[in-house]
């Protein structure tokens, strides 16, 4: 929990490092992600956070915390992303006052897009690590590279696309019993595809669409992310944000289900 709450202050403490906080500011659905881009261009670190406190205090006491962050720098020949999505709950065991852990999952990322020909075409080099208490894995991480560009464009949509050859490296935690000649350590190869589709609504309104996708060439786990939501903003530079995550792994460990979702309503801060 403490470390949630250091990594928010962390990611709020950034945004003095902008050309200048009060005027970049930018609203949802006013702006296109190349305006904002170009907005930004050469200042250290732009995007946004967001932020879910649920805490609950009666006959059952809970407390779940949800941080996400999309963070970006813009130069002329590099654009670097990074995202950060931790999820954390703690439940009382029987009114007894000893609270368990019963959601615990970090997930890290950062892309780095080598701008060539226009200016939505691209070489990237993509890495993720996953760290899922529940999952049944101790870890599961991902390096790709690959080709992108943007497939559509018109007044109020774009849709990019990432496409290109990587590897995959996971570890079975040691409490999950494994098949006689089962590794625990499996890597392999993979081909990676993500779509990024977004759509202005109104002025301060847009609507996101993200879908990744790792499909294993080596017989191993697929996996699939895919986020929809609605931003809308409310105050300046605070926006609230309505999302549906689903994820799905084809081969999970024993006992695990495929799919997983998730429902969210947070505050979203963009610097």
């Amino acid at each position: 929990m403490k470390k949630i709450i250091c990594l928010f202050c962390l990611i709020l403490a950034v945004k003095g490092y902008a050309s200048d906080p009060l005027k970049a500011f930018y609203k949802y659905g006013e702006l296109s992600d190349d305006e904002i881009h170009k907005l930004h261009e050469g200042d250290i670190l732009y995007g946004d956070v967001e932020f879910g406190l649920i805490a609950n205090n009666g006959n059952k006491k809970s407390t779940a915390f949800k941080l996400k962050s999309n963070v970006y720098q813009d130069f002329t020949q590099w654009r670097n992303q990074f995202k950060l999505d931790a999820l954390y709950r703690e439940d009382d065991v029987n009114d007894t006052g000893h609270n368990e852990v019963s959601a615990s999952r970090y997930f890290v990322s950062s892309q780095g897009n080598y701008k060539v020909g226009q200016d939505n075409e691209s070489f990237f080099l993509y890495a993720d690590y996953l760290n899922d208490k529940f999952s049944g894995k101790d870890y599961t991480a991902t390096v790709a590279l690959g080709y992108g560009n943007r497939l559509f464009e018109g007044r109020k949509d774009t849709i990019d696309f990432d496409i290109g050859p990587g590897l995959y490296l996971s570890k079975t935690d040691s409490d999950t019993e494994l098949a006689q000649g089962e590794a625990r350590l499996k890597q392999g190869q993979l081909l990676r595809i993500a779509l990024q589709w977004e759509r202005n609504i109104s002025k301060r309104t847009r609507f996101n669409h993200d879908v990744s996708m790792e499909v294993s060439l080596s017989g191993l786990n697929d996996r699939l992310i895919s986020e929809t939501a609605i931003v809308s903003q409310v105050l300046g530079g605070v926006s609230l944000k309505i999302s549906y995550t689903y994820r799905y792994n084809s081969q999970p460990e024993t006992d695990k289900v495929k799919a997983d979702t998730e429902l969210g309503a947070t505050l979203v801060y963009s610097f």
